[in-house]
């Protein structure tokens, strides 16, 4: 679907769910979504992504390393949804990448490839993301990536108990480039 340098994006498959939880279920990789979990629990959020592939052309993607195949993580967009909040509707990116890749700029290069094919592939205003304040990598990344704070737009996670400091999410978002602007108005007459 996306090629970069070193990456294909792509859509996921049934056969990729043993190899995700593999690859996401550390103690490491879980800190900041509450720690490991059980398969069927990662197996429900793959069915998701593919059920926004199906339903809009795009998801939080698989991402492989283009020389080998191997799955190095997900990266890509979906509609935010979390209802009850100031983000039900918004144009989400995000990232997890596997241990074994980290500080070799792979959650970058495949955030800048999923930008750019949302810039040109929807309407969209803007694109944002959320992590919680303590994901100090996650936001720094947000900040590389041109992405700013968005305070009023923070929320608490529907999904996770009140007294569960993971759930008061901060939330960054990009604007539609000005020149992409101009073609998004023009697709919409």
């Amino acid at each position: 679907m996306i090629e970069t340098d070193r990456l294909v994006l792509r859509p996921w498959r049934e056969a990729d769910k043993p190899a995700f939880h593999a690859l996401v279920n550390t103690p490491a990789m879980m800190a900041h979504f509450g720690g490991p979990v059980a398969q069927a629990k990662h197996d429900a959020l793959l069915d998701r992504q593919m059920e926004q592939q199906a339903r809009h052309g795009h998801c939080m993607w698989a991402v492989e390393l283009r020389d080998s195949g191997m799955l190095a993580g997900v990266c890509g967009l979906r509609i935010g949804g979390h209802p009850g909040t100031p983000v039900p509707e918004e144009l989400e990116i995000g990232w997890r990448i596997g241990e074994a890749f980290w500080g070799q700029g792979i959650a970058r290069e495949a955030a800048e490839a999923s930008i750019a094919w949302g810039w040109t592939n929807t309407n969209r205003p803007r694109i944002a993301a959320w992590t919680v304040i303590g994901n100090a990598r996650s936001w720094g990344l947000m900040e590389r990536l041109g992405m700013r704070r968005r305070a009023d737009l923070d929320f608490r996670h529907p999904d996770i108990d009140l007294s569960d400091p993971l759930g008061a999410m901060i939330v960054y978002a990009i604007d539609r480039p000005i020149e992409s602007r101009a073609i998004a108005n023009k697709e919409r007459r």
